[in-house]
């Protein structure tokens, strides 16, 4: 099945082309230029779905709904569930969680098939706790390193927002900046490791996703493992899935 698959976060669109378990392009655009879609996918063969998670607002899905109309495919957007592609949710009302959330969750359990942090870290960073049965426990959101960065430059007189390196002992305000953002998004995802072995789940592994995976990476302990477009792995995990995808053009839920 040949298979155009989107997530649309605040910062970007990414997409990526998939047929027989391999990806055939990717490629992305700033959101603020997702009229650029239409030329970026000029050459790309018809596909059999179109699939898309947005958390970006009712303009872009217009804007995505529009692009994908050159293929004569209806874009279908993913809602999250009660349960799907073997994962359980466990929020109240499954809607409010993330279509980005969802599909990085059903993305992590079919690679993986065991316990799990997942993290998506993008303009905003996702925690998400996901047991040896594929059941969704719960996460967190945490502001993203640039958003951490900016409300500091905002909210005092001396703190703007210059170039600065991690470092274990920072000896300038740049390092300084920069290390505690970095420190603030390791140790959320490392409570979160602890909150799993303290409610008796075998020891996770970390999937770390998303434009800030790089950097977080490195100063994590125990077993991790950074994944490409991990949302895009799971929305093709629900466009494959026979039971039919939810279609919704509204702004959806709420990261």
């Amino acid at each position: 099945m040949h298979i155009l698959a989107i997530d649309a976060g605040n910062s970007r669109i990414k997409w990526g082309v998939h047929e027989d378990g391999s990806w055939l392009a990717q490629g992305w655009v700033a959101t603020g230029r997702a009229a650029q879609l239409s030329r970026a996918w000029a050459r790309i063969e018809r596909p059999d779905a179109v699939i898309a998670a947005n958390v970006a607002g009712a303009r872009i899905a217009r804007t995505l709904a529009a692009a994908a109309r050159r293929f004569r495919r209806p874009a279908r957007f993913v809602t999250s569930t009660a349960a799907q592609c073997g994962v359980r949710n466990s929020y109240a009302n499954p809607r409010q969680l993330g279509a980005d959330r969802w599909a990085a969750l059903i993305g992590a359990w079919n690679l993986h098939r065991g316990p799990c942090v997942v993290v998506n870290a993008g303009t905003t960073v996702t925690v998400d706790a996901l047991d040896g049965g594929g059941v969704f426990l719960g996460g967190m959101i945490v502001a993203g390193a640039g958003l951490m960065r900016d409300a500091l430059a905002r909210n005092t007189a001396g703190l703007r927002p210059r170039p600065g390196r991690f470092a274990y002992f920072p000896s300038r305000t740049a390092d300084a900046i920069e290390s505690g953002a970095v420190n603030a998004l390791a140790g959320a995802v490392e409570r979160m490791v602890r909150f799993m072995r303290e409610a008796g789940v075998p020891p996770p592994l970390t999937v770390l996703a998303g434009g800030a995976a790089q950097i977080i990476a490195p100063q994590l302990n125990g077993a991790v493992e950074v994944v490409d477009n991990l949302v895009l792995e799971g929305l093709v995990c629900i466009a494959l899935e026979p039971s039919p995808v939810t279609r919704h053009s509204s702004r959806g839920p709420e990261k």
